[in-house]
């Protein structure tokens, strides 16, 4: 499976507007999936909504050609992992998160529709295992459904991750208190 991703950076120069869509917006990205993520979801609806909300158990299965990949990684007590949401819907511009009742703006909230739908959760990693040619990466904090494509792995370090002094936005104020999903995010 190879995943297409469109370039969205701003290039400034005397030549060029903000937004050269016609040499840097459509400019096809592609990337080829590390690994596979399995998890007990096989449907959106009734998963946690968040890695830091689930208590379940999840394995990357990585080809063993990236096993010098993972040297120095077991040394993390978390890691951030990036994939691709193969089940979501297309991204509409403004929708309602799963925690309000307001809709607000797509990037102002974490639904897997985006534009380019790709996923991000900060897991607890519990142990790298070998196994039957391949390396298992397992994990606590799953939120993501069933043979997910995954794109990278990274460490979650304190220093670069965390800022303690960042502002919530809608969250803040937030109106609803749930921690698992519906299904209006995935079409399954």
């Amino acid at each position: 499976m190879i995943l297409v991703l469109f370039l969205t950076e701003k290039i400034y120069s005397k030549n060029q507007s903000l937004l050269d869509r016609d040499s840097i917006m459509e400019q096809t990205i592609s990337y080829k999936p590390i690994g596979i993520i399995r998890t007990s979801f096989n449907k959106s609806e009734g998963m946690p909504i968040q890695p830091r909300f689930s208590k379940e158990k999840g394995k990357a299965i990585i080809p063993i050609e990236y096993l010098k990949a993972t040297q120095g990684l077991k040394e993390f007590s978390h890691i951030i992992m990036l994939y691709h949401f193969h089940k979501a819907k297309k991204p509409k511009l403004q929708m309602r998160p799963f925690l309000s009742t307001n809709e607000i703006g797509l990037f102002a909230f974490r639904a897997p529709n985006r534009p380019n739908p790709i996923g991000i959760s900060v897991v607890q990693l519990l142990e790298i295992n070998v196994k039957n040619n391949v390396i298992e990466i397992i994990f606590l904090g799953a939120d993501m459904l069933d043979q997910t494509p995954l794109l990278d792995i990274k460490p979650y370090i304190t220093d670069f991750d965390s800022y303690p002094e960042a502002k919530n936005g809608w969250y803040e104020k937030r109106d609803i208190e749930k921690t698992v999903a519906d299904n209006r995010f995935s079409k399954q």
